[in-house]
């Protein structure tokens, strides 16, 4: 089994923790638990990923690991890792918001397996407490800087050979520029709401007994 790699202070983008959501390129597969890790390419984990992947690919395909991760490397949808200029905006052409100039890697899990979520203090949410789970998930948004646990592996299986990442863990670590468009700036649209007297006409259905 490949080692987990450890990715400290790295930034959050595409987090899909709260709610498992379908591969849209193998509608097929199992909705799983996502998100995307970027890092500069200097980062010392993205170099521990790379190696453990070059040692699984070694092990799953041997003398014809080389001409396989070829294969890989050509196709994005293959793999779970690239160069952040590749993760290019459909309507602009441009590379979504913090990836370019950086490295990902993309980590999930089944939704029979959720990720662990971990506290600032160093303690893991229970998975089954589904509500405190949740309310910590969500305060995980897409541009926030994490901690992150993952391993990759070698797919050789019905949906064809790939590498890809397991997502074992998450911790917050510190608040970053939110990834997206700013909010519409919306002062001035509405007028300060004028007091009215209460109502008289109560529908009967709201009439307590």
């Amino acid at each position: 089994m490949a080692e987990t790699i450890y990715l400290s202070n790295v930034v959050l983008s595409f987090p899909k923790l709260v709610e498992p959501s379908a591969n849209t390129d193998f509608p097929q597969s199992p909705k799983k638990y996502s998100a995307d890790f970027i890092m500069l390419p200097s980062h010392s984990g993205f170099a521990q990923f790379m190696a453990e992947v070059g040692k699984i690919a070694n092990e799953k395909w041997k003398e014809n690991a080389g001409n396989v991760l070829k294969v890989i490397q050509n196709d994005r949808r293959l793999r779970c890792y690239g160069n952040g200029a590749e993760k290019i905006k459909k309507d602009t052409f441009k590379p979504y918001d913090g990836y370019e100039g950086n490295v990902y890697i993309t980590g999930s899990c089944n939704e029979d397996r959720p990720p662990q979520i971990v506290d600032a203090d160093g303690k893991p949410i229970e998975n089954t407490n589904t509500l405190q789970r949740a309310t910590f998930a969500r305060k995980l948004y897409g541009g926030c800087h994490v901690n992150a646990a993952v391993r990759p592996w070698a797919q050789d299986n019905q949906f064809g050979r790939g590498v890809r990442c397991e997502l074992i863990a998450v911790q917050f670590l510190a608040d970053g520029t939110p990834f997206g468009e700013a909010p519409a700036n919306v002062e001035g649209i509405f007028g300060a709401v004028q007091p009215s007297a209460p109502a008289t006409d109560v529908p009967p259905w709201a009439v307590q007994s």
